[in-house]
C-alpha cells in the first residue's frame, strides 16, 4: 500500500515542469540527480534545490539528515521527499541544528514519507512555522526527546508513522498554537511519556488553543512510564478521539486538561475508543480543571490498577459533560477521585445509564495482551454502543463499515458476523504467529482461506496431508482466517495480523 502511494505522489508531482530527482549513496552532487545513474550524494543537496512540485526520490542506504526551510510547494503540486526503498536510513541529525533528523521548517506543502530516523539528539522528524506539511509512513526510533515534533504547524497531517522508544518524553507531540490537525494510523509504543501529546503551550505566544483536531486509527501502547497519557491534551476543543486502540500504557488513556493552554479542553468527543490501562496506570479518561462540554460515547475503559478506574471528572468540568454506552470498570469519580463510586452510584447521577460494567477480558478479547478484536458474536461489546457517533464513526479501526450487526459495538473495532468464532472452533493449538498458520492436526483442515475485514477473499491455497504450519502469503493488516476440511465445512476461524 505505501508503495502505491509513494508511486502515486511521484506521477503527480513528476506532471508538468516539475523535476524528479534522485539520492543515493553512490550519488555525486555534481551530477544532474535527475535519474539513479546521475543521482546526487546528499539529502541536503536536495533539499537545497527542490522547487515547487518536485519530487525528491531516495534509494536505500545511510544519510545524515536534511532541512527544508527555502522553498514551499502549493496544494496542487507539494514538494515530495520520498524514501523509495524499504531501508532508507537517517542515522545522523541535519547540519542547520545538529539535534533533528529531518527538520521542515517556515514552508508550506512539504510531505516527508517512508524514512527511518533512529537515535537523534532531539527529535526524528521536526516541522515548524509551516502549513500544510504531511509526514507519513516514517519510523521514529530511540530518539532522545521527541519522534515527531511540530510547532505552529497549521493543517498537519500525521499518519501511518512508526514512533517507539523515545527516551526523554513523547512519541508524537504537536505542540503551540495550531488547528486543524490530523494524526491517525500510527503506532506509538514505549515512549517514555505520551504516545500522542498535544499542547496549546500559551507560554510560547498564539491564543495557546487548539482546534479542530482529529486522533483516529493510533494504536498507543506501553507508554508512560515518567507520565502523561497515551493521548494528552492541553488546551485542545472542539475535537474529535475515535477507534484508538490504548493498551499497557502506565500513565493516564486519554486526557482533557489545561495547564500551559489558552484555556481548558472543552466541546470535545471521545467515542468508540478502547483503552485498558496497566496495573500501574491512571485513570482511562481523565477531564480535568473546568473541561466542560466533552461527550465520552461507545468506549471500553478497563483499568488493571487497584483502585483508579475509568472515568474522572473534575466538579468543574460536569456543566455539559455526557457519558454513556460504555463498558467500564465500575470505578468512576465526579470531583477529580476525591470521591469513587460504583457504576450503580454513578448513573444515580444521570451519567452512563446504558453502559455496563466490562466482564473478563479473557471473555471480551481473542487474545487479551495482543488482539481485542470480539472474541465472538456473545463479546459484551457487541450491538451494544449507541449509533449516536454515526456522522463521525463509520468504521472501525481496521476500516470495517459500521454497523455490521444490529447496532454500533462498543470500542474501536467491530465485530463481523459473518466470521463469527463459535466455541467449537476454537483451538488452542491452532494459532498464527510471525506469517505461520500452526494447524492441529485433529482439525482435519486441507483448506485455507484468507478474507479481509468486508469478507473479500484474498487468498486460498490448500492443506498439504499432515502438514502442521503454512506459510501465510504477505497479505498486510488485520485479516480473517478460515479453515475447511475435506468437505468443505468450516472447522476453525480466527483473526490474525500480517505484516
Amino acid at each position: 500500500m505505501r508503495k502505491f502511494t509513494l508511486m502515486t505522489l511521484l506521477l503527480v508531482c513528476g506532471a508538468g515542469n516539475a523535476a524528479t530527482y534522485h539520492v543515493a549513496p553512490t550519488g555525486n552532487n555534481g551530477n544532474s540527480g535527475l535519474s539513479i545513474a546521475t543521482a546526487w550524494a546528499t539529502l541536503q543537496h536536495a533539499a537545497d534545490l527542490a522547487l515547487t512540485g518536485d519530487s525528491v526520490v531516495v534509494h536505500d542506504g545511510a544519510y545524515q539528515g536534511f532541512a527544508a526551510m527555502d522553498n514551499s510547494g502549493t496544494a496542487a503540486n507539494p514538494i515530495v521527499f520520498t524514501a523509495l526503498g524499504s531501508d532508507v536510513l537517517i542515522n545522523a541529525p541535519c547540519s542547520y541544528n545538529n539535534l533533528d533528523g529531518i527538520n521542515v521548517e517556515n514552508v508550506d506543502w512539504v510531505v516527508i514519507e517512508g524514512f527511518e530516523v533512529n537515535d537523534m539528539p532531539r527529535t526524528g522528524i521536526r516541522t515548524v512555522l509551516t502549513d500544510h506539511v504531511t509526514l507519513r509512513y516514517n519510523s521514529c526510533n530511540g530518539n532522545f526527546k521527541w519522534g515527531i515534533l511540530t510547532g505552529f504547524a497549521e493543517h498537519v497531517l500525521i499518519e501511518h508513522n512508526t514512533c517507539s522508544g523515545t527516551e526523554d518524553e513523547h512519541g508524537i507531540y504537536f505542540s503551540n498554537s495550531a488547528d486543524d490537525p490530523v494524526i491517525r494510523f500510527n503506532h506509538c509504543f514505549g515512549n517514555n511519556r505520551c504516545g500522542i501529546h498535544m499542547n496549546g503551550d500559551a507560554s510560547l505566544g498564539g491564543d495557546g488553543i487548539i482546534s479542530n483536531a482529529q486522533a483516529y486509527g493510533n494504536v498507543i501502547h506501553g507508554n508512560g512510564a515518567a507520565g502523561g497519557s497515551g493521548i494528552n491534551c492541553d488546551g485542545v476543543v472542539n475535537s474529535v478521539f475515535y477507534n484508538n486502540l490504548l493498551y499497557d500504557n502506565h500513565a493516564s488513556g486519554i486526557s482533557l486538561y489545561v495547564i500551559d493552554a489558552g484555556g481548558p479542553s472543552t466541546g470535545n468527543r471521545v467515542y468508540n475508543n478502547t483503552i485498558i490501562n496497566a496495573i500501574d496506570a491512571r485513570w482511562c479518561v481523565n477531564i480535568t480543571d473546568g473541561c466542560t462540554g466533552n461527550q465520552v460515547l461507545n468506549n471500553i475503559l478497563i483499568n488493571e490498577h487497584p483502585w483508579r478506574g475509568s472515568i474522572v471528572v473534575a466538579a468543574d468540568a460536569l456543566q455539559g459533560f455526557v457519558s454513556d454506552h460504555n463498558l467500564v470498570t465500575p470505578r468512576l469519580s465526579p470531583d477529580g477521585d476525591a470521591t469513587i463510586m460504583s457504576l450503580a452510584g454513578w448513573q444515580a447521577l444521570g451519567y452512563d445509564l446504558n453502559s455496563q460494567v466490562a466482564g473478563a477480558q479473557a471473555a471480551l478479547f481473542v487474545s487479551p495482551a495482543v488482539d481485542h478484536h470480539p472474541l465472538g458474536a456473545t463479546a459484551q461489546m457487541v450491538d451494544a454502543g449507541t449509533g449516536a457517533v454515526s456522522t463521525l464513526v463509520t468504521s472501525d479501526l481496521d476500516g470495517l463499515p459500521r454497523p455490521q450487526g444490529a447496532a454500533y459495538d462498543i470500542g474501536c473495532y467491530e465485530f463481523l458476523p459473518a466470521m463469527a468464532i463459535e466455541p467449537a472452533q476454537v483451538h488452542s493449538s491452532t494459532f498464527v504467529e510471525g506469517g505461520v498458520l500452526f494447524v492441529a492436526n485433529e482439525l482435519g483442515a486441507t483448506r485455507v482461506l484468507i478474507f479481509d475485514t468486508r469478507s473479500s477473499l484474498l487468498h486460498e491455497q490448500a492443506i498439504q496431508p499432515g502438514a502442521r504450519q503454512v506459510r501465510l502469503p504477505h497479505a498486510g493488516g488485520s485479516l480473517l482466517i478460515a479453515l475447511q476440511n475435506g468437505n468443505g465445512q468450516p472447522v476453525w476461524a480466527g483473526r490474525a495480523f500480517l505484516p
